[in-house]
C-alpha cells in the first residue's frame, strides 16, 4: 500500500475524516474557549466589571500579536500540508522549523518594545486613568506570557498538520482545565484579583507547551525540528499564504480599538464592561468555526496538493452544513437565554452593566448566523493558495465594512439631526451585524469563482 493509500486524508471516507480531524480540533478550540469564559466569569464576578473593562482595553494590542503568529501558523501549516501531499517532508520540516523559530523571535521582539513604550500604548489605547492600575497589574504578567503563548499555538498547527490531532487536542484540554482550576484557586480563594488571572494563563500555557513538545519524542512523526536553516526568504512568502489571517485578526484589534473609543464616548467604562460580556459570547461563535475551519486548512491543503478537487469539494459542503448549523443553534441560545448567560458574568452589584449587555445583545444575535460561514470561505481560500481574495473577504468582515458602518451610524445617530428620536446610546452597535452580512454576499461570489472544480483549470 503507497504512502498516499495509507493518509487518511488523502484516502479515508469524507465524513469519517472530517470528523476525525474536526472532533479533535472542536473539542481544543471549545476548552480554550470555556477557559477564556471562566476567566471572564471569575473576574467579573469577583474583582468586578472595571476589570473585564481593562482586559477589553488590551485586547487591540494582544490580538495584533495574534494577527502575526496567527499569520505564521496558518501558512506555514498550509504550506508544510501541501509539501506532505507531495511527499516533500525535508521542506515540510524546514517551514516548521523556520516558522517557529521566527515566533520565538517576534513575539520577544514586542514584549520588550511593550515594556519601553507603555505609557505611549495606554495612550494609544484609550485607557482611562481609574482604569489604568488594573491594566498595568494584568499586562505586566500577560505581556511575558504571551511569548510563550503564540509560539505553542504556531507548534500546536503544525503537530495537527503531521497528522497527530489527539496529541493537540490533549494539549489544550490539559492547559484548559489548569487555567479554570488556578482561576478558581488565584482569584477567588487567594484573593488575588486581576493578576490571578494572569499566574492563570502563565502555568497553564506552560503544562500546555510542555504536552505538544512530546510530539518531538513520537517515532510516528513526520516533521523534523532544526535550527539549522538556510533559504530565510521563504518564511516571506510562506507567511504571505497566511495573510489572510493576519489582516482579519490585526482588523479585529483595529476594530476592537475604535469600538473603545466609541463606546467610552458614549458610556464610558461601563459601555466597554457590557460589550466585552457580549465579545465572550462572540469568541465562542468563532471558536466553535476555527475549531471547523482548522480542520478545513489540513482536508483541503493536502487535496488540494494531490489535485484531489472531488474531495476538496466533500470537504467544504460537510464544512459549511456544520457551522450553518451551529450558528443557529447560537443566534436562538442568545436570544432565548440572554438574561441566563449574562448573570454568569456580572455580579448584582453591576445592575447598570447587565442592563446593557441586554441591550447588545438585542443588536448583535444576527452576527452568530453568518460570522461562521465567512470564516469558513476564508478559510477555504487560504488552503488553496488564493491569500489575496481571502484576505480580501478578511479585510471587509473585520474592519472595512464593520469600521466604515460604525462610524457612518455614529455621526448619523448623534451628530446630524437627521433623526428626529434621540436614539439609543448603543443603537449605532447594528453596524456589526450589517457588515457581517454584507461579508457574506462577498464571501459567496469569491468561493464560486474558486469552488473545486475550477482547481485543475
Amino acid at each position: 500500500m503507497s504512502s498516499r493509500e495509507q493518509n487518511r486524508v488523502l484516502a479515508g471516507p469524507p465524513i469519517i475524516t472530517f470528523f476525525y480531524y474536526v472532533i479533535p480540533s472542536m473539542i481544543g478550540l471549545l476548552s480554550l474557549t470555556t477557559a477564556s469564559l471562566v476567566d471572564g466569569i471569575f473576574v467579573g464576578n469577583i474583582v468586578g466589571s472595571d476589570a473585564l473593562a481593562a482586559v477589553s482595553l488590551l485586547l487591540p494590542y494582544l490580538t495584533f500579536l495574534i494577527a502575526i503568529s496567527l499569520m505564521l501558523a496558518i501558512g506555514g501549516a498550509v504550506t508544510a500540508g501541501k509539501y506532505l501531499g507531495e511527499g516533500n517532508t525535508t521542506a515540510a520540516s524546514d517551514i516548521m522549523s523556520k516558522t517557529l523559530i521566527t515566533a520565538v523571535l517576534v513575539n520577544l521582539f514586542f514584549a520588550l518594545l511593550s515594556l519601553a513604550l507603555e505609557p505611549t500604548l495606554y495612550a494609544i489605547l484609550n485607557v482611562p486613568a481609574h482604569i489604568q492600575p488594573l491594566v498595568t497589574e494584568y499586562f505586566a504578567i500577560i505581556r511575558w506570557v504571551f511569548i510563550l503563548q503564540l509560539s505553542t499555538m504556531v507548534l500546536y498547527y503544525f503537530v495537527r498538520t503531521d497528522g497527530h490531532p489527539v496529541l493537540g487536542t490533549k494539549a489544550l484540554v490539559i492547559g484548559a482545565l489548569t487555567n479554570v482550576v488556578l482561576d478558581w484557586v488565584f482569584i477567588l480563594h487567594l484573593d488575588m484579583g486581576i493578576a490571578g488571572a494572569a499566574y492563570a494563563t502563565a502555568i497553564a500555557q506552560l503544562i500546555q507547551c510542555m504536552v505538544l513538545v512530546t510530539y518531538f519524542f513520537s517515532p510516528k512523526r513526520t516533521l523534523r525540528f532544526s535550527f539549522k536553516q538556510q533559504n530565510w526568504r521563504a518564511i516571506v512568502s510562506t507567511a504571505y499564504n497566511g495573510v489572510s489571517e493576519f489582516v482579519n485578526e490585526v482588523s479585529v484589534g483595529a476594530l476592537f480599538l475604535l469600538l473603545n473609543w466609541l463606546l467610552i464616548a458614549q458610556l464610558g467604562a461601563n459601555g466597554v464592561a457590557a460589550f466585552s460580556v457580549v465579545n465572550y459570547l462572540i469568541f465562542l461563535s468563532v471558536m466553535v468555526s476555527y475549531g471547523v475551519a482548522d480542520a478545513l486548512h489540513l482536508l483541503v491543503s493536502q487535496n488540494y496538493g494531490a489535485k484531489n478537487t472531488p474531495r476538496v469539494y466533500a470537504f467544504l459542503k460537510i464544512s459549511l452544513s456544520s457551522v450553518l448549523l451551529t450558528g443557529l443553534l447560537l443566534a436562538g441560545a442568545l436570544i432565548f437565554a440572554q438574561t441566563s448567560l449574562t448573570t454568569l458574568f456580572l455580579n448584582e452589584r453591576d445592575s447598570e452593566v447587565t442592563e446593557l449587555v441586554g441591550d447588545v445583545i438585542g443588536l448583535m444575535w444576527p452576527v452568530f448566523i453568518v460570522n461562521g460561514i465567512n470564516i469558513l470561505l476564508g478559510c477555504y481560500l487560504t488552503a488553496i493558495h488564493k491569500p489575496a481574495p481571502s484576505a480580501l473577504i478578511a479585510l471587509c468582515r473585520s474592519i472595512l465594512f464593520p469600521a466604515t458602518m460604525l462610524v457612518f451610524l455614529y455621526l448619523v445617530f448623534y451628530h446630524t439631526t437627521l433623526l428626529s428620536l434621540s436614539p439609543s446610546p448603543l443603537l449605532f452597535l447594528i453596524a456589526l451585524p450589517i457588515a457581517e452580512w454584507l461579508t457574506f454576499v462577498f464571501a459567496l461570489i469569491y468561493s464560486y469563482r474558486f469552488r473545486p472544480s475550477t482547481l485543475l483549470e
